[in-house]
């Protein structure tokens, strides 16, 4: 048990994808806000070391942000851009 507790493990969660051309990024400043495919109640993507594991919800109490996980993740539909 004590080498499974010395992994290191990246967790990632993805609010959601855009697509824009260089141009438009390279003009983007400070504060720039950048839309998404996303809307608010959509399901979040949780990635572990870049592999998608789980679905999950956003949940905000006072100051702290949380993810709360709904689901097991698809890769698939990951792979896909879908939802």
């Amino acid at each position: 048990m004590s080498q499974v507790k010395a992994v290191n493990v990246e967790i990632q969660v993805v609010l959601g994808r855009a697509t824009l051309p260089m141009a438009q990024l390279l003009r983007m400043g400070r504060g720039a806000v950048i839309p998404l495919d996303t809307s608010v109640n959509d399901e979040v993507w949780i990635l572990a070391n870049n592999h998608p594991v789980a679905r999950g919800e956003i949940q905000i109490d006072e100051d702290r942000i949380a993810i709360a996980v709904t689901r097991e993740a698809n890769v698939y539909d990951y792979m896909a851009g879908g939802a």
